[in-house]
């Protein structure tokens, strides 16, 4: 009885033993199998590292400001009797923009002016009876002072009415008009902006490490937002002896002529101010570049295998960027499709579809 146990044991081992070596060689060739498909390559665009001329700048927002400008005031108490000039008028200095009622000071001139005529005769005779010892010395002074006070009331009173003549201190186009005839304004009113936009000023500010760069006469480009697709040629005319100490960072001021006035005060502009060009700097399509967290980087197309590396950029211009290290010139780097490859992921380049990239490219080719 023993003995048949045994052997029915030795039989369903040996069975069992069979059966789990025949599902080991099956998954071994299945294995086997899957190792040897080769994936197909990837189907990419790709471009080379190309060796090119290229221009530095400098980019800040700036204001735009006038060359000329401020808010005119009443200097005295009175009322409007004429606005002269309009709203929105183009001007020359001395032109009179607004006059105040005079008349009260006008009679009190004419008053002064007799007192002082009055005292003009009186010094007359007082000279003439000094020459004929007549009077005294002290006498001759007292007709010298009289005139002279008389005469500085009557200078006084032209000064204050013709205060009340506001003139322009400038050339340049005025803003909107603040008052109008017959209201009364009080000293320190205001009564209308004047501005000289011609030429006009761009100021802002850059890092106190580019002070090294910079000097008066550099040419910068402006571009609003008003006017796009149109630059704007200025050049530096003044820069800050002062670091500021708060932000660490120089103010700028560019210069440009503003003949047709289209550029105006408080305007937003970006200044970029041109720096000698980087002779042979290495440039890529921008499109090539990988984004991540740790850092940018490219993939490098060997042996029909795409190798990711790591680079470091400079500025960008249009379609393309500046590639500062990681890379060398001719080298065939992956441009699109690179979301979808691995670190060593057989390619094929097919460029048909490729657009061309640019440095100022235009709505065609973007």
């Amino acid at each position: 009885m023993n003995k048949r146990l045994f052997l029915t044991a030795v039989i369903a081992l040996a069975v069992f033993g069979a059966i789990f070596g025949y599902k080991v060689l099956a998954i071994r060739r299945e294995m086997a199998a899957h190792a040897a498909i080769v994936m197909p390559p990837s189907t990419v665009s790709a471009a080379a590292v190309t060796q090119q001329t290229w221009p530095n700048t400098l980019s800040a927002v700036g204001t735009l400001a006038s060359f000329q400008g401020t808010t005119l005031k009443t200097e005295l108490d009175g009322l409007v009797l004429n606005v002269v000039a309009q709203s929105g008028a183009v001007v020359a200095a001395g032109d009179t923009l607004v006059v105040l009622d005079t008349a009260s000071e006008q009679a009190q001139l004419r008053g002064l002016e007799a007192q002082a005529k009055l005292a003009e005769i009186n010094l007359n005779r007082a000279r003439e009876l000094r020459t004929s010892g007549t009077n005294t010395p002290s006498d001759l002074d007292a007709a010298e002072a009289t005139a002279a006070q008389a005469a500085s009331a009557v200078d006084q009173l032209k000064v204050t009415i013709a205060k009340k003549h506001l003139a322009a201190p400038f050339a340049g186009r005025l803003g909107i008009m603040q008052v109008y005839p017959g209201q009364f304004l009080s000293k320190g009113d205001p009564i209308v902006v004047l501005e000289s936009i011609d030429p006009i000023h761009i100021d802002f500010s850059l890092p106190q490490q580019e002070l090294g760069r910079l000097s008066e006469g550099q040419p910068v480009q402006l571009t609003v937002d008003a006017y796009p697709g149109r630059t704007f040629d200025a050049k530096i005319t003044a820069i800050s002896p002062r670091i500021d100490g708060a932000t660490r960072a120089i103010d700028i001021r560019a210069t440009l002529a503003n003949t047709d006035e289209s550029l105006r005060p408080g305007m937003y502009g970006r200044a970029e101010v041109i720096l000698p060009p980087t002779e042979r700097a290495l440039v890529l399509p921008s499109a090539a570049i990988i984004h991540n967290p740790y850092g940018e980087s490219v993939f490098v197309i060997v042996d029909g295998k795409a190798q990711q590396r790591f680079v470091k950029t400079g500025s960008q211009r249009g379609d393309l960027i500046l590639i500062t290290d990681g890379l060398k010139v001719g080298e065939q780097i992956v441009t699109a499709g690179q979301l979808k490859l691995r670190n060593g992921a057989p390619v094929h380049v097919d460029n048909s579809a490729a657009p061309e990239a640019h440095a100022a490219p235009k709505p065609s080719e973007s």
